[in-house]
């Protein structure tokens, strides 16, 4: 297995028998969300899609996997969201197959998916890999191998020599946890491709309650990459208990 990171995404290549491109967290609609907070902000949903062209077009994959918050909007679709996304997700599927794992924020989202798109909450094997959004339980076929999750929005801030720190960064999360039987699961978490939605310090995401997963995060051992694939540390090192002292 080969794992390739995409800068421009964020986004992901897993490449084994199939190639197998992963984009998270997408959050179609986000600026209709804001603008109900009182943020105005004009729709770059066709920015952003351009920006998952460009990684397909890059990429080459098989299959175009969107783990989970393809909308953004919850309870309801919002009529930016109703617009956009059926032009949206047809201009992907005119260069690759796609599926969707289903995420906390897609209520509704199986009205613009075709038959065979929409995958289990719990997750799915794909090439024999585990593939999921992150706020629910794994299935139990996942465990045991490499779980790729998104949902926690993971981001670094790296700090100089002094303690000052840069604008944080879409940053990956590796883990491993051991079940009460021995078995080892692997955990990615992978960064949310809509620059507009947000993160989570790599440092906080264990006790953030986002999600089953992020309780099982090794805090000293777990290793954290920047987009482009960079090691730069585990969260024990690049987030200290002193860190704000």
């Amino acid at each position: 297995m080969r794992l390739h990171f995409i800068e421009n995404g964020p986004a992901l290549l897993v490449e084994q028998e199939q190639r197998v491109l992963v984009v998270a967290d997408l959050h179609m609609g986000i600026e209709s969300g804001l603008e109900r907070c009182g943020v105005h902000i004009t729709s770059r949903s066709d920015a952003r899609a351009k920006r998952v062209i460009a990684c397909i077009e890059e990429t080459r994959p098989d299959l175009l996997l969107l783990l989970g918050d393809l909308k953004h909007n919850v309870p309801v679709t919002t009529r930016q969201e109703y617009r956009e996304l059926p032009r949206i997700l047809q201009s992907f599927r005119e260069l690759v197959p796609i599926a969707v794992t289903p995420g906390n924020h897609d209520g509704g989202i199986d009205r613009f998916l075709q038959e065979g798109e929409l995958l289990p909450a719990g997750g799915a094997l794909i090439d024999g890999v585990g593939y999921l959004h992150g706020h629910t339980h794994p299935a139990p076929s996942l465990l045991g191998r490499l779980i790729i999750l998104g949902h926690h929005h993971p981001v670094v801030s790296l700090m100089d020599s002094v303690g000052c720190a840069a604008r944080a960064q879409p940053a990956y999360l590796y883990s491993v946890f051991e079940e009460p039987t021995g078995e080892r699961s692997r955990l990615l978490f992978v960064p949310a491709f809509n620059e507009l939605a947000g993160g989570i310090d790599v440092g906080l995401l264990r006790e953030s309650g986002l999600g089953p997963l992020s309780r099982c995060i090794d805090y000293k051992n777990a290793e954290v990459f920047l987009a482009d694939g960079t090691y730069v540390g585990s969260p024990a090192t690049l987030c200290p208990p002193d860190a704000d002292g």
